[in-house]
């Protein structure tokens, strides 16, 4: 496939990959790459919003955007690619506190044949809803998830997509900072939702909230989907950079309708940059948007149930 033949959306990408195939061939040149299959590039918890302000449609779209990116020829490259050449995936779903549902468990994705696995099961699994939208128990329990898969990765992602931000369980900076004390990155896919359902109004600039109080640890960014339309284009994207581990340049970018930020924060609890303009919502990361449902304050922690 020629480069101009590839959709401007991951022309970039498809790029990036192509640069990372070429480090991957220098190391394979200094010697085997180990079979361990307990070894992969990436071990990625993929976590879906499925609080009340996400309708049955939107769900699907969401489903159907992972669905549409572990069938893209560009993403399986990308992760044969890596020095592996192989990547450890899990999905869960997430509402409130506490509120969570496996969609698919650990699997080792590196060929079309076991990423088709992946996608029968997102298929089959029924979509669950819940109520609130806790993005600190995602955080969580993607923290949990990754000392029970069996592998060991170069690198440990939590990627979370939602339309809203955290107004329920724990203080989005508390889990923030223990998973990227850990070790772990989390990159964001705000989607912007102007559907006024149930629930919390969201935030007409949740990409600007993702940034400053939800990504974090070593080259974390939040790719914007531009509503649920948007998802699987956005989605196809994220997972290409995530998987080639590679970041947007600079402090914004756009693809079509979707837009990327760097992230605000990557180690320490935010505080204001010197130079630049005010934060939004960092370094508190308190939002008050009504229609009912809080945070918990910063300090005060409940252990989440243990996973399913």
């Amino acid at each position: 496939m020629r480069l101009r033949d590839i959709p401007a959306v991951l022309r970039t990408a498809a790029i990036g990959v192509a640069m990372a195939a070429a480090v991957a061939a220098h190391a394979a040149a200094q010697g085997a790459v180990p079979g361990n299959p307990n070894l992969v590039d990436l071990e990625l918890v993929l976590a879906i919003d499925v609080s009340r302000s996400v309708d049955w449609e939107e769900a699907n779209l969401q489903r159907g955007g992972y669905i549409s990116a572990f069938s893209n020829p560009l993403l399986i490259t990308a992760i044969q690619e890596g020095y592996y050449g192989r990547i450890a995936v899990t999905v869960f779903e997430w509402s409130s506190w506490g509120d969570t549902n496996v969609v698919a468990p650990w699997m080792i994705v590196g060929d079309m044949q076991s990423a088709g696995t992946l996608v029968n099961r997102l298929r089959e699994t029924p979509v669950s809803f819940g109520q609130r939208t806790s993005i600190s128990t995602a955080i969580e329990y993607g923290m949990a998830l990754f000392r029970q898969n069996n592998v060991e990765g170069d690198r440990r992602v939590i990627d979370i997509s939602g339309d809203g931000h955290n107004n329920h369980g724990r203080h989005i900076n508390d889990a923030r900072e223990e998973a990227v004390a850990a070790g772990i990155t989390i990159n964001g896919l705000p989607i912007i939702n102007t559907n006024m359902g149930p629930g919390t109004p969201p935030l007409p600039d949740l990409d600007v909230y993702y940034k400053e109080c939800v990504v974090g640890g070593p080259g974390s960014f939040v790719v914007v989907a531009e509503g649920f339309e948007k998802f699987a284009e956005a989605v196809t994207r994220k997972l290409i950079l995530e998987v080639a581990n590679l970041q947007p340049d600079g402090g914004m970018e756009r693809f079509g309708d979707a837009k990327i930020h760097r992230a605000q924060f990557l180690q320490q609890r935010p505080i204001a940059p010197q130079n630049q303009a005010p934060l939004t919502y960092g370094p508190g990361c308190n939002v008050m948007q009504g229609g009912g449902g809080q945070q918990f304050p910063p300090g005060l922690f409940l252990p989440l149930p243990a996973p399913r």
